[in-house]
């Protein structure tokens, strides 16, 4: 958990839940696996979630959540994005809806800020966010949060004037203005998949991030329902190199539909160009930097709080 996050699209991070499994080509060299069965394999909030294998670290599948970080929005007072759940996904197999009713809670006790939620699972996402019930939950739980249950440092306290009634669940608004739900794409074929459950998912702001971009994408189908895209190449050891074109392709479909574009990085491969034609070669993340035919993409929702 980080403020002043060093990802390009979000200013801080939030764990309150750590832990993955593999679920797609794009977990392959996931960045937060690597870090939970290495630096942080000792940390108690990543003790067991890996197993060492002959590639690395892998994920066990094993989730925790870290009730000691759920409070941390309500401790920021100044305007934020925050991205949710960076080193896991708040949708996992194993995270139970408890949690998630937690974790919403506290985004709504939080509209000061916008919460940036990214996951790999949308039908679970689609399954918990549709209906009456999760917003009832959710109310109860925001108003046991409020009332000292999770942050007990506010006793007595009116949270940012937000304090709710265990009665308020017919008032609350939802799906709740200030998150923003997303799909993470790496390929055509995840495309096809989840961004229809997108789509069936209620939600302010959807958003798509194909980062690691791992081929061309055709996102005609689905670029309607989206309010911000968001690509990038992958870094680290073992990273696959994101082709040019792949990213211009996107740039270009986002432009003719009025989508904002944000282009985070090329990741650890650089472009260069013989007469032979264009080829990404490797390079640092620094080095490879983050223009995309020399401009830097940072479109942003309007919506942006």
């Amino acid at each position: 958990m980080a403020d002043n996050t060093k990802i390009e699209w979000t200013d801080a991070t939030w764990n309150p839940i750590t832990g993955c499994s593999i679920v797609s080509p794009g977990c392959t060299n996931c960045y937060a696996m690597k870090l939970a069965g290495t630096r942080l394999r000792h940390h108690p909030s990543r003790t067991g979630l890996t197993k060492d294998s002959k590639a690395g670290p892998v994920w066990t599948g094993e989730v925790r959540f870290n009730r000691e970080w759920l409070d941390q929005p309500l401790r920021w007072k100044r305007p934020r994005m925050i991205f949710v759940c960076a080193h896991g996904d708040l949708f996992a197999e194993g995270v139970p809806d408890e949690w998630i009713d937690q974790i919403f809670a506290v985004m709504a006790l939080c509209p000061q800020h916008t919460f940036q939620v990214l996951t790999k699972r949308p039908e679970r996402m689609r399954g918990y966010l549709y209906g009456d019930s999760a917003r009832q939950r959710v109310a109860w739980a925001e108003a046991a949060c409020a009332m000292n249950r999770f942050a007990p440092d506010w006793r007595n306290e009116d949270i940012h004037g937000r304090h709710r009634s265990l009665v308020m669940a017919a008032g609350m608004e939802w799906p709740l203005p200030n998150v923003w739900l997303g799909a993470s794409v790496e390929d055509q074929k995840r495309a096809d998949e989840r961004l229809p459950l997108l789509r069936e998912t209620p939600a302010q702001v959807r958003w798509t991030s194909a980062e690691p971009l791992l081929g061309s994408l055709d996102l005609s189908r689905h670029i309607d329902i989206l309010d911000w895209v968001v690509v990038g190449g992958e870094s680290g050891h073992g990273a696959r190199p994101m082709q040019p074109e792949w990213a211009e392709s996107l740039r270009d479909q986002c432009a003719a539909a009025g989508v904002p574009f944000l282009f985070k990085q090329w990741g650890s491969h650089k472009q260069t160009s013989d007469c032979n034609g264009r080829y990404m070669i490797p390079a640092t993340k620094k080095e490879a930097g983050r223009l995309l035919d020399g401009i830097e993409h940072n479109g942003f929702p309007e919506v942006r709080r």
